[in-house]
């Protein structure tokens, strides 16, 4: 099953390893060297502390290089009809509480936002479905039901 993302999620992903790259590994090589050429590398704490961000900066860089070779990404939702990828859905909840939520690759969600992975449960109860139809979704915390009200490609005014 292919890995989806949007074009600005991937533009996100290929900023933080150009970030890394260019300037934050860089400057802790140069801080590690500095530490190293004060002496004694045993009780060096900004040297092994140096060491310990190199290691972990390496290691986001692997992920990001690999991750960014699987995403498949999606320049935005087409048309309105459905529920589809990056769509911007509204719904309303059983408390007759309003919600709106985005379908996003599982790389950019961020609940603050309202932006849910596509693999979530919710979203995949509501791919697919259209305005007025009602969505049932088994949660962590019970069953829920959502009406959809709206279905938009663009972000709803704030």
């Amino acid at each position: 099953m292919p890995e989806y993302i949007s074009s600005e999620g991937r533009q996100r992903l290929i900023d933080e390893l150009t970030h890394l790259m260019r300037v934050e590994r860089p400057s802790v090589v140069t801080n590690v060297a500095a530490a190293a050429a004060e002496g004694d590398r045993s009780e060096n704490a900004e040297y092994i502390y140096g060491k310990k961000r190199l290691r972990q900066i390496d290691s986001r860089v692997e992920f990001l290089s690999k991750r960014l070779d699987e995403l498949t990404p999606l320049a935005k939702a087409q048309g309105n009809a459905r529920v589809v990828f990056l769509a911007y859905i509204e719904v309303e909840d059983q408390d007759g509480d309003v919600h709106w939520f985005r379908i996003v690759g599982a790389d950019e969600t961020d609940a603050k936002l309202g932006h849910i992975s596509f693999k979530s449960p919710v979203a995949r109860a509501l791919l697919g479905h259209q305005v007025d139809d009602e969505v049932t979704v088994s949660t962590p915390g019970g069953e829920r039901t959502y009406t959809v009200l709206s279905i938009r490609v663009d972000p709803p005014e704030a």
